[in-house]
């Protein structure tokens, strides 16, 4: 079974944070080619914007996404990445995205600053959640109903999981790796990266 991961991408996005679980699931499907040729790819994977127009990521790396919300399909995982997300944070048409699709998916993931708009659109309501260190008490604050904790790398809850920032945002997709696809794979992989993996 080949799952189609998403990976939702705007102006000042943080760049590892959707670039880091772009590598790792990319990485992970040739690794898995390796591992068992002739199967099924485990993945595919594709940035997701609002529209289909460039983007300029934080920092101002130009990104064009490959979908965008009208041709976008349906997606197995969605992926918010975070970054400056106050703008996201105040348009319907996003959140009513996020909110929409999430039902269909078989988990929906953040990070970083993602949280908010995983927040933002109730998928977080009454679960344990993270974010960046940084915003741990604006997250906290923002979202009474959202048990905010910044003590784990990332929080899987079974449909829902958050990581922190940045780096973070490449354990807590390994271990999505592991979880979909067993953990051999997630090894091999960050073996390929020369990444060492965070598990916990």
């Amino acid at each position: 079974m080949t799952r189609t991961i998403g990976i939702y991408v705007f102006d000042d996005v943080e760049v590892l944070d959707f670039a880091g679980p772009y590598e790792v699931f990319t990485c992970a499907t040739r690794m898995a080619a390796k591992l068992t040729p002739g199967a099924p790819a485990p993945f595919r994977v594709r940035t997701v914007g609002q529209r289909g127009a460039m983007l300029r990521a934080r920092a101002g790396l130009s990104v064009f996404p490959e979908a965008h919300f009208g041709n976008a399909g349906p997606l197995d995982v969605l992926i918010v990445p975070g970054g400056v997300v106050d703008a996201e944070r105040g348009k319907r048409e996003v959140i009513g995205w996020i909110a929409a699709t999430a039902p269909a998916c078989e988990l929906v993931a953040s990070v970083c600053t993602g949280a908010f708009l995983l927040a933002q659109a109730g998928l977080l309501d009454g679960q344990q959640a993270t974010t960046h260190w940084e915003d741990i008490d604006e997250l906290r604050a923002a979202f009474p109903r959202v048990r905010v904790t910044g003590e784990r790398r990332w929080i899987d809850n079974g449909r829902t999981v958050t990581s922190g920032g940045i780096s973070a945002g490449m354990d807590m997709s390994l271990h999505l790796v592991a979880r979909l696809a067993g953990r051999e794979l997630a090894a091999r992989t960050a073996l390929q990266m020369e990444y060492d993996w965070n598990e916990a």
